[in-house]
């Protein structure tokens, strides 16, 4: 089965460009800019997955980051957290990644959920040795990524996020500058945030629901015609009820981001009351052996 969904792929400028990090989400962006006409290298930790990609598109494998964004106008990358991307970007000595190979004036685009700290952090380095750095994280899950929808939240200098607008839009509804290095990341977190009290919300209307011995199936779709409809209430109310938890974006992922949430609200002085409770019912849920279990699993620990 292809990791992608078909899409109509709007007409641009094809470009020489590098993906670095092919997991769930990565695969299929790289395999979206392919079939859009690109020249696209892969590099990912595990050799296997790069060789997966190769036999699914068209395009070249390499064996570092160093070696795959030589010639490359832009270089997109996801990966796991802060670490992981230095690594990728610097080297583990600090002078041998992705960074150092690069051409002159090309433009890193990084879509990794990570702190708004290494975001600038890597915006100032690339800025020192020529290059830009746009941080770029993204919404809209594992679906998003196969369907090519989705939702790209920007940080960085307006001509580097122009210069990599028109080639991202192969693997997105919208890819958006919301303002300096950082802004990007700072928005993913206000995402997380409101997707964390919406899950909490859903999932504790759903188990009340239940234990009134309502036909929840039925209640979610009159009230979805009302205020209470959300983006969680359509895609996933259903399947909360059914039990089934293996859509996506994992409870290990969601505490992983809403660390990040936390870090930068000790930072900025924000108060972030159910952000922190709801981080807190995510550690039940891994308690449970859910790590894996996508987000929605919150009513688990309801039950």
């Amino acid at each position: 089965m292809s990791s992608v969904s078909a899409k109509t792929y709007e007409p641009s400028q094809a470009r020489t460009v590098a993906f670095l990090g092919l997991g769930v989400m990565g695969l299929p962006m790289a395999g979206h800019l392919a079939l859009a006409g690109h020249e696209v290298t892969v590099y990912n930790r595990s050799p296997a997955k790069a060789a997966q990609w190769k036999s699914e598109f068209k395009g070249r494998t390499a064996a570092s980051p160093r070696e795959a964004v030589q010639g490359c106008d832009l270089v997109f990358c996801c990966v796991g957290n802060d670490d992981d991307l230095r690594s990728v970007a610097l080297g583990a000595d600090g002078a041998s990644g992705a960074f150092s190979s690069m051409k002159p004036n090309a433009v890193f685009v990084d879509h990794t959920t990570a702190s708004a700290n290494v975001a600038r952090e890597l915006h100032a380095k690339a800025r020192a040795m020529g290059l830009h750095f746009v941080d770029a994280p993204m919404s809209g899950g594992q679906a998003g990524a196969q369907n090519g929808l989705l939702t790209v939240m920007c940080g960085g200098d307006a001509a580097a996020f122009e210069a990599a607008r028109p080639v991202a839009m192969a693997f997105s509804r919208a890819f958006t500058l919301l303002g300096d290095s950082g802004a990007g990341q700072l928005a993913k977190m206000v995402n997380q945030i409101a997707i964390a009290g919406l899950v909490q919300g859903l999932s504790e209307a759903i188990a009340f629901g239940q234990k009134a011995g309502l036909d929840m199936a039925q209640v979610l779709d009159v009230i979805g015609k009302g205020a209470a409809q959300s983006w969680q209430l359509d895609n996933r109310g259903k399947t909360m009820i059914e039990g089934k938890f293996e859509f996506g974006f994992a409870v290990d992922w969601m505490r992983k981001d809403l660390g990040l949430v936390l870090d930068e609200a000790r930072r900025n002085g924000a108060r972030l009351p159910v952000a922190a409770l709801v981080d807190q019912f995510y550690a039940d849920v891994q308690a449970m052996g859910g790590r894996r279990w996508d987000t929605s699993s919150l009513i688990k620990r309801l039950k």
